[in-house]
This record gives structure tokens, C-alpha cells and sequence, in this order.
């Protein structure tokens, strides 16, 4: 999801600011690992930051648009689903809104 979307969401984690831009960062959410992507385009994206194929960290990985890579063997997840292009168990993906605060806030997709 973009910046500025509602999204129902349930978990603070900060400004957006403590993410560079075409950048990831990994963030504890209840007891699981969350990675939350700002992409160039002012997109900003979350799912799971652990890669299903061999625990890659995901939030290390690269962007490529709106895919990211796993840093350990370059498995691929669209970032808007968590989907895999390379045959691997999705990534659970994640809503985000980001507040008038300029803070990211993140809920579970059902």
C-alpha cells in the first residue's frame, strides 16, 4: 500500500523517516519479524522478514521496483502480496498507512 491509505491499522512503528529511501528495515510485531520497504516512488510496502525457503533476512534484501530478493539466494516476493516469482511459500504481507504524524502503521492482511 502507498503512503496516506487507510488501512485499519493496529501497530505504531515509528517515523518513516528511520527507513532510507529504496530502502528495508526489519521490525519486531508481536513476537514475528515484519519488513517494511520505502520504495522511490513514495510507495511503502511490509511483509514477513523472513525468507520461507532458508530464513534469508528479507528486510536485507534488494528492491527492485516492486520486488525484493532474498539476500541469500535471491528468491523473489512481490511486495504488495508477499507472493513468490520463484516458486516459494508467500511472505505474509502487511497494510500500511503512514499518519499525518508521518509514523508507519501496520496491520495483518486478512
Amino acid at each position: 500500500m502507498t503512503a496516506g491509505t487507510s488501512a485499519g491499522v493496529g501497530h505504531r512503528l515509528g517515523p518513516l523517516d528511520q527507513i532510507p529511501i529504496g530502502e528495508g528495515r526489519a521490525f519486531g510485531v508481536g513476537g514475528r519479524q515484519v519488513a517494511v520497504f520505502r520504495l522511490r516512488t513514495g510507495a511503502v510496502y511490509a511483509v514477513s522478514a523472513v525468507c520461507p525457503h532458508k530464513g534469508g533476512p528479507i528486510a536485507d534484501g534488494q528492491i527492485d521496483g516492486s520486488i525484493v530478493l532474498c539476500p541469500l539466494h535471491m528468491n523473489a516476493f512481490e511486495l504488495a502480496t508477499g507472493c513468490s516469482t520463484t516458486g516459494q511459500e508467500p511472505l505474509a504481507s502487511w497494510q500500511v498507512e503512514i499518519d499525518a504524524a508521518g509514523d508507519i502503521l501496520i496491520a495483518p492482511k486478512d
